[in-house]
């Protein structure tokens, strides 16, 4: 019993002295920000900035501090590899995004930026039901991974000015 706990007593003091903490609240740099849009991204952040963070979404844009404009959201399919016979084996799946924060009155908090991510994934006529839920599993967790990206870059933000 004491060997159980003198080991848990390791691993917390082990823990608590690397560094580690929870992720917590972003501290944004506005206290409202209008996010347009009803599809695709604009849903996705909308729903991180109410979770990670203290800032409200408001559906006025003048009633807001910052306005959060996705100028583009692509998806792209790269073939990376084919087999002997000349079918595809492998593709890279690309999402990319593109953003400005401003405060409306040509401020900006955030300058135009494109920010991508991808993944790789084999491919086989076979499987074909499975590979292509698997593609949209995949563009999924893009999307979360480009959520926390554009909050990092919020939270990192200077006022205009």
């Amino acid at each position: 019993m004491t060997r159980r706990l003198a080991a848990l007593c390791l691993v917390v003091a082990l823990a608590a002295g690397c560094g580690f903490q929870l992720r917590g609240a972003a501290d944004l740099p506005f206290e409202s920000i209008h996010v347009p849009g009803t599809g695709g991204i604009a849903v996705a952040l909308k729903r991180g900035i109410q979770a990670g963070s203290r800032t409200a979404i408001v559906e006025d844009p003048k009633a807001a501090q910052a306005r959060l404009d996705v100028t583009l959201e692509a998806r792209q399919k790269e073939i990376l590899s084919l087999t002997a016979e000349g079918r595809v084996r492998e593709f890279r799946l690309i999402y990319r995004v593109g953003f400005r924060v401003h405060d409306g009155k040509g401020g900006e908090f955030v300058a135009p930026a494109t920010l991508q991510v991808s993944r790789d994934m084999t491919y086989s006529d076979a499987q074909l039901l499975a590979k292509e839920a698997e593609e949209q599993a995949l563009y999924r967790d893009m999307q979360n991974d480009m959520v926390q990206q554009i909050l990092r870059r919020l939270a990192s933000a200077r006022r205009p000015g």
